[in-house]
């Protein structure tokens, strides 16, 4: 028995998630304490983080009403091109939830041609089962549960971004402390809103669907696998949409403002401007929100499976069943606390401590979560429980779970930094390639694409371990918790990832503004170590991705009743190859349709630049709508068949070539989708910031490199240029990919099972 009672479960899963939505709610107010309007401080408190204020106030003139008032404007209309365009896209994807929730209720409704009579359990043969007709309302409740919860979650994200840029630029008047302290309580914001929204729906749905399920704990967790594919789902078109936005509008940006009219980037000149602002937002923020709570949702329902034809289910031990949302609760706390270090605790009085205090968010929160997993693992489990291993029960202790969670949250620490050391200016491999750009954008291109490769080694082997070590304790349910571990400070990980857009953003703004030289050098600064820290959570979705996708695939080929998935079969083998080539084929679409929408931005940016008198001269304003919803349109058209792609491809492997094929395809996506997600990513994040280490100058190297405008510094923006959709499209969503098809292989495994390889049977 475990030492935490039920009802002590069932009070502290959903404490913990309300007090991750207060503790959002008060980093909103803290926020929303600077004002968008024009002000008189008073002198008292000068001394914060280590500058005079009222000295930097009348240095910078903070009490000129035209600056406030401008960037109050700029701010409204990247909030409302964002908002703009999610509405759109959610029109879109509204549509898509409606027509694949029939599609599930009629798929898994057929498995026993819509029967409401009880049926025999599938692993506990002398028990009686509710039926499947239930299976199939409840698994289409949980998808739109999941969806619903997945786009409130990418939506509130955006919204508290958007409100939060301006005044990060507003406080980078006083200091890099206070613009540091307004950027990272906003990513905060949107790392607990996620985390405890993400929780809380999925304990209130676990009990709701309880109450009709009653002791078929099996029924009920296998219904709960729709909510995973619901998050999943949406966060592909939310990653896919938003990254094709994002990069059309960048490279639009770039390519006519930066390479062709030598204009800044981020001058008000620039027609693209405002659409590449929207971009950070909806792509960064609102799609990275989406991906990391499909994953999170994911492994908690890949872990919550497995464990109901468990001890735990067998035996109805609610605790221990709940020991995945416990994780997530406690994660919950420990990120509170971590926050307190970079808010409250330590003060940043200088540049150069900005990236450092970001590490140190992932270090604390590290170390702070071994020790709550220890304490979960001590009072939530049995000293000793079996877990099911497929067909059989593996006898499992309690310290082993423990370790598992922990070679999880370890091995994502070790990711991001692997990541941050190929992806950060201050290191080696991002200097050796902008020394490359000496000899022109070719080289840079070659170091480039070499370092996205070698930077694929470490993280592989930390993911393998990681994989051997939680298979080895306690089968898929080990590698389930393992990336329930990785993910479980993911209040965190959004924070610091959420910080990097606000911060640019805020750069931005006070660019299209005219605020002087010094504040744009803070906010490029802030921007630089998001950059980094972008980085380094797209290092994190990817890890959890791979593990969260290996322990679904476990789960799908426990319930498709396959004993062995053997690679020398033909079915097999023809998935594998099939399904390590989906990653390229997807890829190729998203860096197409990005291609595709940046040929048109940068037909109407060079139109207006030729077109409207004095928008050189800065004495005639540029259309900034146009180029927004030339970016929309693109985006919301272009996502369609890459989300198609992903969305169709089990089924019909499913139903025609049957489960043993689609093994091997989800065997096949898994290992080729990682690779080619972390050397894009890490290739895209590095060609950024050496293009932002030659501009920055900071060292007696990169001045040689410089200054803008420089030969090695165009060479540097083309790489930048050729790097944003493999970071920002197409790596990134190469980790919902794996997913995603996993989950729904899961959720469609009855009907695949009962009915799937139908040319096959034909065949024969």
């Amino acid at each position: 028995m475990a030492i935490l009672s039920d009802l002590g479960t069932e009070i502290l899963v959903p404490a913990c998630a309300i007090v991750g939505i207060v503790f959002s709610v008060v980093q909103w107010i803290l926020v929303s304490r600077v004002k968008l309007s024009p002000e008189r401080h008073s002198l008292s408190n000068s001394s914060k983080n280590g500058t005079a204020e009222y000295l930097i106030e009348e240095e910078e003139g903070l009490n000129d009403h035209s600056v406030v008032q401008k960037c109050a404007e700029i701010q409204n209309a990247i909030s409302e091109g964002a908002t703009s365009f999610l509405y759109t896209e959610y029109q879109y994807v509204g549509i898509f939830m409606v027509a694949f929730a029939i599609l599930i209720f009629v798929f898994l409704g057929s498995v026993a041609g819509f029967s409401t009579k009880s049926q025999p359990c599938l692993y506990n043969k002398g028990e009686m089962c509710k039926p499947a007709l239930a299976n199939a309302i409840f698994s289409t409740i949980s998808f739109l549960l999941g969806g619903l919860t997945s786009l409130l979650s990418g939506f509130l994200g955006m919204k508290i971004a958007t409100y939060a840029n301006a005044r990060t630029t507003l406080e980078a008047r006083k200091g890099v402390g206070k613009a540091f302290i307004t950027a990272f309580r906003s990513g905060a914001v949107m790392g607990f809103l996620l985390a405890a929204n993400g929780l809380l729906v999925l304990y209130i749905a676990i009990n709701l669907f309880e109450i009709y399920y009653g002791d078929d704990w099996e029924g009920l967790y296998e219904a709960i696998t729709g909510y995973g594919l619901g998050g999943s789902s949406m966060a592909l078109f939310g990653r896919v949409g938003g990254g094709i936005y994002t990069k059309a509008a960048d490279v639009g940006a770039d390519l006519v403002g930066k390479v062709e009219r030598g204009i800044p980037e981020d001058d008000p000149r620039n027609p693209a401007v405002i659409a590449d602002n929207v971009g950070d937002n909806v792509g960064d923020i609102a799609g990275m929100g989406a991906d990391l709570f499909g994953s999170y949702a994911e492994s908690s329902c890949a872990a919550l499976v497995v464990a109901s034809i468990s001890s735990f289910g067998i035996n109805h031990e609610m605790t221990a069943m709940f020991y995945p949302l416990i994780i997530s609760s406690i994660g919950i706390l420990v990120c509170l606390i971590t926050t307190l270090f970079a808010t409250d605790f330590f003060e940043i009085k200088a540049v150069k401590e900005i990236e450092p205090a970001l590490k140190k968010q992932l270090i604390i929160s590290t170390i702070l979560m071994t020790a709550g997993i220890a304490f979960v693992s001590w009072i939530a489990l049995p000293s000793s429980f079996t877990i099911f291993n497929f067909g059989s029960q593996k006898v499992v202790k309690n310290w082993q779970l423990f370790l598992c969670v922990g070679v999880g949250l370890w091995a994502g620490l070790i990711i991001g930094f692997v990541t941050e050391y190929y992806t950060s200016n201050t290191y080696s491999p991002v200097q050796d390639v902008a020394d490359s750009c000496r000899t022109g954008a070719a080289t840079n291109v070659i170091f480039g694409l070499a370092l996205g490769y070698k930077s694929v080694i470490i993280p592989i082997f930390a993911i393998a371990v990681s994989i051997f070590v939680s298979f080895s304790f306690a089968a898929m349910y080990g590698i389930a918790v393992a990336a329930l571990g990785m993910l479980s400070t993911i209040a965190t990980g959004l924070a610091i990832d959420a910080y990097g857009p606000i911060s640019d953003n805020a750069g931005g703004i006070a660019e299209m503004a005219g605020m002087s030289h010094r504040i744009r050098e803070r906010t490029d600064a802030l921007d630089a170590a998001g950059n980094t820290t972008a980085a380094i959570g797209k290092g994190f979705a990817i890890g959890s991705a791979a593990l969260v996708s290996l322990a679904l695939f476990g789960a799908f080929v426990s319930r498709a009743a396959i004993s062995t998935v053997d690679v020398l079969t033909p079915k097999v083998f023809i998935g594998l190859l099939v399904g390590a080539m989906l990653p390229y084929w997807f890829s190729a679409m998203t860096m197409k349709s990005v291609g595709s929408a940046a040929l048109k931005m940068v037909e109407e940016v060079r139109r207006q630049f030729n077109t409207i008198p004095g928008l050189m001269e800065g004495t005639a304003k540029p259309d900034y709508a146009t180029c927004v919803k030339i970016s929309t349109d693109a985006s919301i058209k272009e996502m369609i068949p890459p989300g198609a792609l992903v969305m169709l491809t089990p089924l019909i492997v499913g139903t025609l070539l049957g489960v043993e094929t689609l093994a091997g395809v989800l065997a096949g996506s898994l290992v080729s989708g990682v690779q080619i997600a972390i050397s894009a990513s890490n290739t895209g994040g590095a060609w950024d910031n050496a293009k932002k280490y030659i501009e920055a100058g900071a060292s007696e190297h990169a001045k040689a490199l410089g200054p803008k405008g420089s030969d090695p510094h165009k060479a540097a923006v083309i790489g930048d240029t050729i790097g944003d959709p493999l970071k920002d499209t197409s790596g990134p969503s190469l980790n919902i990919l794996i997913k995603l098809m996993a989950v729904e292989s899961l959720v469609f495994a009855p009907f695949f099972a009962a009915h799937g390889g139908l040319l096959f049977k034909i065949w024969k």
